[in-house]
């Protein structure tokens, strides 16, 4: 793989759409109640990470696939992955519990750290820890809070 992830790109893409729709539809979805500016600001830092370094690979900090059929498992645990986020935003569309805050957070969260270790990028690594722990962290505080 050059420095630019096509597999990476569609993967992005296809985790924007349903919180696209979402955002268009119901506009009270994506109101914030856990005002932790830590959280909230490394929340964007991984986000924005994430989405950039799934599709560019900077070199030096890329490294490729580590066997032989990388791509293949890369392929097909990403594709589970994504197929199981969009049931979750199918599922739980009209549900607002922490189950639901749960399923879209860690889905993510597992595609984009299952993406760093694959293809051994240190900076999609890196900023899918921080994601994860923060959008972890705000997607649960705030289902708790509208609970």
């Amino acid at each position: 793989m050059s420095w630019f992830n096509y597999y990476g790109l569609i993967a992005v893409v296809i985790i924007l759409i349903p919180n696209i729709i979402c955002a268009i539809t119901d506009k009270t979805a994506y109101e914030n109640s856990f005002n932790n500016r830590f959280f909230i600001i490394a929340e964007q830092i991984g986000r924005y990470g994430c989405m950039a370094f799934m599709v560019f690979n900077i070199p030096y900090t890329y490294f490729n696939f580590w066997f032989g059929c990388a791509l293949y498992v890369y392929l097909a645990v990403n594709g589970a992955l994504l197929v199981f986020y969009c049931l979750g935003w199918i599922i739980f569309r009209k549900s607002r519990g922490v189950a639901k805050a749960v399923w879209l957070s860690v889905t993510p969260s597992a595609i984009f750290l299952f993406s760093g270790i694959m293809l051994t990028s240190v900076l999609l690594i890196a900023c899918a820890v921080i994601f994860s722990v923060a959008h972890i962290t705000i997607s649960v505080k705030n289902a708790q809070k509208s609970d």
